[in-house]
């Protein structure tokens, strides 16, 4: 399918198609059924990816990327998509992608220096850590409940987080905490850079979750008891966490868009060249109607969702936060994608169980994507909202009244 992105964003995207095919893809099959790849083979794929000129690709060329603006971008990272492992070997990754960006909008120049500049160069790992267990903050966010207080020159640190994806291995930890308890959590927020390493800082768990196996994903607990850093460590104005936070999501939200519909896409090709070559009752399935049926309906809805994420990113582009068109997107996009994965499966059945095919990753994957950066409610109640802004009454002014004169 065609679209009009950007021609710089489609022709890295095609290097990067190639790229995923002719080096990544190989590394997949090797480790199909075991993982997650070793951290050396990653970096092994991060090297070959800066000889193919496709590394890092939404970083500007300060920090050793392609510079490419917010629409250029989106090709490239559903072509990184196509497998597990092509994110983490262009740099485009959750949960560093959407920190990295962060760093970049709002860091300080120091901070850049001592945590951008590692992380662009995959020399470093980060986790963002918002979400807490019951009942601290999770899909509503002013429930927050981890503080940090000024102590001097100083910011002490307080609170218990989960599912704070690649805690364990990171290297720096975003941390969303209270400091204003007087003031609305939306303007009473900040978020904090914290050194794994600091002193308080106890990686409780590795929650044992659904998916990740390929790609190694952790999703860690983790307390925060009295942890001191200094007041520099500060990401943005203080206070305006949940502003700089909602800079991060959104633009997160829609690369994860991305990222999923390229494997939706590569899961799709895979069932097709199944249907194409598999042999049953008297025929191949590629021309059993049915099939062909389910294929046309998952490829429309696949074309819509990839359309709706290329107008939200349009808007994001042009500056607007664009609140309503992510949620569309995101939600419609997390449902088709994981129904795209399941029909894939179901069609190459055993094989599609199985993992000599990616199918069976993918369909583990898939289904956080319905949960991560905000639920499918949570978006639901974001479109309601808007959607009943403002109705005209004029519309029904018409009808029957109940008459009780």
């Amino acid at each position: 399918m065609n679209y009009d992105d950007p021609q710089r964003g489609r022709e890295v995207a095609d290097r990067v198609e190639t790229f995923v095919r002719e080096e990544v893809v190989p590394v997949e099959r090797d480790h199909l059924g075991e993982g997650p790849v070793p951290d050396e083979t990653v970096r092994e794929l991060q090297e070959l990816a800066r000889e193919r000129d496709v590394y890092a690709p939404q970083l500007s060329e300060e920090y050793g990327g392609l510079g490419l603006d917010f629409r250029e971008m989106l090709p490239v990272f559903e072509a990184a998509g196509r497998s597990l492992l092509g994110p983490a070997a262009l740099r485009v990754g959750a949960p560093d992608e959407g920190n990295m960006h962060t760093l970049e909008l709002v860091g300080t120049d120091e901070q850049k220096e001592r945590w951008l500049r590692p992380l662009a160069a995959g020399d470093a790992k980060s986790g963002f850590s918002m979400t807490e267990p019951n009942p601290g903050a999770g899909s509503d966010p002013k429930m927050i409940r981890t503080t940090a207080e000024k102590d001097g020159d100083e910011w002490v640190i307080d609170g218990h987080k989960w599912w704070t994806t690649q805690g364990s291995e990171a290297d720096v930890l975003l941390v969303m905490a209270r400091t204003d308890d007087e003031a609305h959590p939306y303007r009473g927020c900040s978020i904090l850079l914290v050194p794994a390493d600091a002193p308080g800082v106890e990686i409780v768990r590795d929650i044992p979750h659904l998916g990740g196996g390929l790609a190694g994903t952790s999703h860690a607990e983790i307390r925060y008891d009295g942890v001191r850093v200094p007041e520099e460590n500060l990401l943005g104005e203080e206070n305006a966490g949940f502003a700089v936070a909602q800079q991060r999501l959104g633009p997160a939200r829609l690369t994860h868009c991305m990222r999923f519909s390229g494997m939706a896409e590569r899961a799709l090709d895979v069932a097709k060249a199944y249907a194409a070559e598999r042999r049953a009752f008297d025929g191949r399935l590629a021309d059993k109607q049915a099939l062909r049926f389910e294929i046309a309906e998952t490829e429309t809805r696949l074309h819509a969702a990839r359309s709706m994420v290329r107008h939200a990113a349009r808007q994001i582009a042009a500056g607007e936060e664009a609140r309503v068109e992510v949620a569309m997107s995101k939600t419609f996009t997390a449902n088709v994608t994981q129904e795209a994965i399941d029909t894939a499966v179901q069609i190459c059945g055993g094989n599609g169980i199985g993992k000599d095919l990616p199918l069976a990753d993918f369909y583990e994957n898939v289904r956080q994507f319905r949960i991560i950066d905000g639920a499918d409610e949570v978006h639901k109640r974001v479109i309601a909202r808007d959607a009943f802004d403002e109705t005209d009454p004029s519309e029904v002014e018409h009808l029957t009244q109940f008459d009780s004169s």
